[in-house]
């Protein structure tokens, strides 16, 4: 068997052991925060940059996105925490990707370089400080 990888030998159930435990995990986030309400005080801790300071952090409002996601209302989830949004659509692209790789015995590999991080960190930075601007207010959860 020379020249096949070591996950192209294993099992196709061992394979996706990974991606299915790690999307087990995530509906069972998503089933909770759909179930339990973020929008009715009491049931989450507050955001500690939001009660101190007043300023919203990049994931204030992202309890309530998904809550909304999981209620089908994307308006009130893009609403909430549009970058929230952008993440779970992220996730959910690469776990289709992974989980396609590891049925065909290849591993997933994200080749992401130092540009890539600084990209999406300025990003972030950026939604977060037009969310806390006045003209910014549509992004407020």
């Amino acid at each position: 068997m020379r020249g096949m990888s070591a996950d192209s030998r294993s099992t196709p159930t061992r394979r996706l052991a990974a991606p299915v435990g790690i999307l087990a995990a995530v509906a069972a986030a998503f089933a909770y925060v759909g179930a339990v309400d973020p929008n009715e005080p009491g049931h989450y801790p507050v955001c500690p940059l939001l009660r101190f300071t007043g300023l919203y952090c990049p994931g204030c409002g992202g309890l309530r996105s998904a809550h909304a996601v999981v209620h089908g209302d994307l308006p009130a989830a893009l609403h909430a925490n549009a970058i929230a949004v952008v993440g779970y659509l992220l996730f959910a692209v690469l776990w289709t990707v992974w989980v396609v790789r590891a049925a065909r015995g290849r591993p997933l590999r994200l080749d992401l370089r130092s540009v890539h991080l600084w990209t999406a960190g300025a990003l972030l930075l950026l939604f977060t400080v037009v969310r806390n601007l006045p003209f910014g207010g549509w992004l407020h959860p």
